[in-house]
This record gives C-alpha cells, sequence and structure tokens, in this order.
C-alpha cells in the first residue's frame, strides 16, 4: 500500500504541476479531469494527491 500511496502522491503532484507549467499541453492521461470543468479538474487533482499522501503516511512505518 506504502508503494501505490507513492504512486498516486507523484501522479497527483504531476498532474497539479502539468497545467501550471504550460496549459496548453494535454497529455492523454489527464484530457478525462478536464471534461468535468476546472473546478472539478482541481478536486480531482487534489483528491489524487491527498489520497496517495495518506496511503503513503499511512503505510509509511508498516513492513
Amino acid at each position: 500500500m506504502k508503494e501505490l500511496g507513492l504512486g498516486l502522491l507523484i501522479i497527483g503532484l504531476i498532474s497539479l504541476v502539468l497545467p501550471l507549467v504550460n496549459p496548453n499541453l494535454h497529455y492523454v492521461f489527464l484530457t478525462w479531469i478536464d471534461k468535468g470543468g476546472p473546478a472539478v479538474a482541481w478536486g480531482i487533482r487534489g483528491g489524487i494527491t491527498l489520497l496517495g499522501l495518506v496511503l503513503w503516511l499511512g503505510f509509511k512505518n508498516r513492513d
């Protein structure tokens, strides 16, 4: 679960940064997020990032 959390955290952070760096970039794995509108897209990006952070921190010390 720690690896899944880290993966979601990284994907979430990338999806948060990409629109700010170059808003003209449209990646295949991010276009479905933008179909719901800007508020929904930022909510999904933030939710993925938050879920990844919670999973990573929650299972960080478990082996």
